[in-house]
């Protein structure tokens, strides 16, 4: 997949599917190291495997965010990092401050997620799209349902602007860490955008 591009300041954000290998036996070839640190949206849980960023989830009680993790790479060698986080998550949330190198983005999906997901960090910050408009981007304009469940399975909060896509009858719409933090994110990213 070719890399794309999220920020205005040009970061690249490379997506790189995990293999076969890395995803058999429940993902028992995976080393995960994992840190917790704070976004705009409350404490966040960040995950990486040897070969870049592979989960980030809201983690408003640690213990359940463990377990979501642990869900998603059963088999995985997971362990707590030494490593403070909390610049790159800065990063993250911050258009003025940009990475030095692209950043890998490591996942786990089907292909036709990874396609979803790619196009998804193709919308422009304080931007939206719909379901459909993502399907037609995708060349499966018959598949918003589909597009939908992707949509669902993001593994990466607020880095894979799922956020961004809206119903077509305009309402916030559906989102896995609820409609009320995608509507504070939504707010937000308006906001920054107007300054």
């Amino acid at each position: 997949m070719k890399p794309s591009i999220d920020r205005k300041n040009g970061t690249i954000f490379q997506v790189v599917p995990m293999t076969g290998e890395e995803t058999n036996h429940q993902c028992a070839n995976l080393s995960i190291d994992y840190s917790f640190t704070q976004c705009p949206f409350g404490q966040v849980l960040i995950a990486f495997t040897g070969k870049g960023l592979c989960s980030i989830l809201l983690a408003p009680e640690k213990e359940e965010a463990l377990k979501q993790l642990r869900r998603l790479f059963p088999a995985s060698d997971i362990r707590e990092a030494k490593v403070n986080r909390q610049p790159f998550v800065a990063k993250l949330f911050d258009e003025a401050l940009p990475f030095e190198n692209q950043v890998c983005l490591h996942l786990k999906g089907t292909p036709f997620q990874l396609q979803v997901w790619k196009a998804l960090l193709e919308i422009p910050f304080g931007k939206t799209s719909s379901y459909g408009a993502i399907a037609s981007h995708i060349g499966h304009p018959k598949a918003c349902r589909a597009v939908g469940s992707a949509v669902g399975k993001n593994p990466l909060f607020y880095l894979i602007p799922c956020h961004r896509v809206l119903p077509s009858d305009g309402s916030v719409g559906n989102y896995f860490w609820g409609p009320d933090v995608k509507k504070a994110i939504l707010d937000w990213e308006s906001a920054v955008r107007r300054v």
